[in-house]
């Protein structure tokens, strides 16, 4: 009897969703029936998952780093999807799809994510997809080349200051023209200690004299926001 895996699909580039499940789907896993849903941005992909877990939780979750964000700026990156994912469902499976791969970057998403895959889009072939895909079911977890040689070539150290969640969206709200001095009215901290997190921000951007648009440049590139 085949085991039904139940799976989310999270992107916002439509072509990308549909070649993951072309992958999936058109391959003979004999021993699994699918069924995969989609969203396109933090939103639904949140409207999902909770319908699902009131019903029939999904067992895995793939999701790309960089999508639109929550209408309610809480959930601003598949980052914190993943997180809060989790939160909900804690069983699930998460999987991180994303064409960055800066070391900070990737230190950045093994230590507030933890997956169970983190696969680096320009590694990927369908062969090596199907095999991740394998081993995140049976055996997690699953890296793709980059990010093992992250580990092998490890040198750098990064600490324990990290782009968090609140991190994150300090910079976010820096990029819709939020001023500092404002940012409290969005953030559950005190204007002293904003200013200490974005000293830690310019800090791990490796900027030491900057403005707002500098660092919020330079997380741009980064692919935090």
């Amino acid at each position: 009897m085949k085991k039904k895996l139940k799976l989310l699909i999270v992107d916002d580039h439509p072509m990308i969703v549909e070649a993951y499940k072309n992958m999936l789907e058109s391959n003979n896993f004999d021993q699994y029936d699918f069924v995969i849903d989609i969203a396109h941005d933090c939103d639904s992909a949140i409207t999902k998952l909770q319908g699902a877990t009131k019903k029939e939780p999904y067992d895995i979750l793939f999701s790309d780093i960089k999508l639109p964000a929550s209408s309610d700026g809480e959930i601003i990156s598949g980052e914190g999807l993943a997180v809060y994912a989790k939160k909900i469902v804690p069983k699930l499976k998460i999987v991180i799809l994303t064409m960055f791969n800066e070391n900070h970057r990737i230190h950045n998403i093994l230590k507030t994510v933890n997956p169970d895959g983190l696969l680096i889009k320009n590694d990927l072939t369908p062969d090596e997809f199907l095999i991740a895909f394998n081993t995140i079911v049976t055996d997690p977890p699953y890296y793709s080349n980059t990010v093992t040689k992250f580990f092998r070539n490890q040198t750098m150290n990064f600490g324990e200051t990290l782009l968090d969640e609140v991190n994150r969206k300090i910079i976010f709200h820096l990029s819709k023209g939020v001023k500092t001095k404002n940012l409290v009215n969005y953030i559950n901290l005190s204007l002293s200690a904003i200013e200490k997190r974005k000293i830690q921000i310019k800090n791990l951007l490796e900027l030491e004299k900057a403005n707002d648009e500098d660092i919020i440049g330079e997380a741009r590139r980064r692919g935090f926001i």
